[in-house]
């Protein structure tokens, strides 16, 4: 709900045209850009200010705001305070006096010319699976887009071949029309509005291309070339300007957003940068110690396991995960080890393992308490 224009004013109602004024030109410079900067909140305050002091300052629109309230003032041509901008507002109030010459293809309310610029083109979305190996290291692969493309037959002009976009005699080329309305006791307010036959083109087809129908564009299939970069991952997004769909009468392309699936890899699991490799060793070479091959991304290697290696153990190695992204360095390779319990045991094999049962005891299985301080160590990289 807007608040009383006489409130917003700090005037009484009886009030006379001077206090009125007065009042608005004191409050109005409170909010001038030098002294506020960058403040929304000192913008949306003078646009209260300026369409109180429109209506109280004209005796007929104040008349009817004093009888009806804001609904008298319906119908009456004033100032469109919520497009607008602050500037042009306070220039209008305040400056050198508004200018009511100004071109439509230039100056305060106007174009640099030749109409408004041409609509943009739509943004278009594909989907690309990558391997493992292809996101870890980066790929170059190539994409079918389906969007807006010029036409051939016209050539994007949208007019049938042999003839030409003409001038719109309504704006007379420029996209713009103007618009006067009563700014109260400052006289008339002119902008200008999108041209209504060329819609801010500034010019018109009058013999559409028989091809794509006046449009400048046809719906086709296009290739892109996608350079995948190393260390993406599953889910991420790749945006390639310009891409996407052909904007219309020559209007700047849209974007093509590319999403990234990957296939899941048989050796490792990715957690961020990181990857993650599960080693089975059975529970005698977990006891005994033993030698294993272990995959790697730039080539497998020998790890040494000592005996007494117990399940749930991590190896780190450092810079030979995953390639950080936009970034420099890798991310660790953390190999995990799990410990094999045979599940079927022949009644030899169960007879050893009861004997060797006997012939230990719990301090044979105490923990160096050193082992749990490398695991915490692990899970805070």
């Amino acid at each position: 709900m807007k608040r009383d224009y006489y409130d917003v004013l700090g005037v009484s109602r009886d009030a006379d045209a001077a206090q009125i004024k007065k009042a608005f030109r004191n409050l109005a410079r409170e909010c001038h850009p030098d002294v506020n900067p960058n403040d929304p909140e000192c913008e949306a305050q003078f646009k209260e200010l300026a369409e109180a002091y429109e209506a109280l300052s004209d005796a007929d629109s104040r008349a009817a705001y004093d009888r009806y309230g804001v609904d008298g003032l319906k119908g009456r041509s004033h100032i469109d305070f919520e497009h607008v901008g602050f500037s042009d507002l306070f220039n209008i109030f305040f400056g050198g006096g508004f200018d009511s010459s100004l071109r439509d293809t230039g100056g305060m309310w106007g174009t640099s010319g030749g109409g408004a610029p041409a609509p943009r083109g739509d943004d278009v979305e594909v989907a690309l699976t990558l391997t493992f190996t292809e996101a870890v290291f980066g790929a170059s692969k190539e994409v079918e887009v389906r969007a807006e493309k010029a036409c051939e037959t016209c050539g994007g002009s949208g007019a049938r071949t042999g003839t030409g976009r003409e001038t719109c005699p309504q704006c007379h080329g420029s996209g713009r029309m103007r618009e006067v309305s009563s700014m109260g006791g400052f006289g008339q307010f002119v902008r200008t509005i999108t041209c209504n036959v060329c819609r801010g083109q500034g010019s018109i087809v009058k013999e559409p291309c028989a091809t794509c129908r006046g449009a400048g564009r046809v719906r086709g299939t296009h290739t892109v070339k996608v350079d995948v970069p190393a260390g993406i991952a599953h889910g991420q997004r790749l945006r390639l300007t310009g891409e996407g769909g052909v904007g219309a009468q020559g209007g700047r392309a849209g974007d093509l957003y590319v999403a990234v699936a990957v296939t899941p890899d048989e050796h490792f699991v990715r957690d961020g940068d990181d990857l993650i490799y599960g080693l089975d060793i059975t529970m005698t070479e977990a006891a005994l110690g033993t030698t294993v091959h272990v995959p790697a991304l730039d080539g497998s290697f020998d790890l040494e396991l000592p005996a007494g290696t117990q399940p749930g153990e991590i190896k780190v190695y450092r810079n030979r995960g995953v390639p950080i992204l936009q970034g420099y360095g890798r991310g660790a390779l953390k190999v995990v080890v799990n410990v094999q319990v045979p599940r079927r045991l022949t009644a030899e094999q169960g007879a050893l393992l009861e004997e060797f049962a006997a012939a230990t005891s719990p301090a044979d299985y105490e923990l160096d308490r050193g082992f749990f301080d490398k695991v915490k160590a692990v899970f805070r990289q």
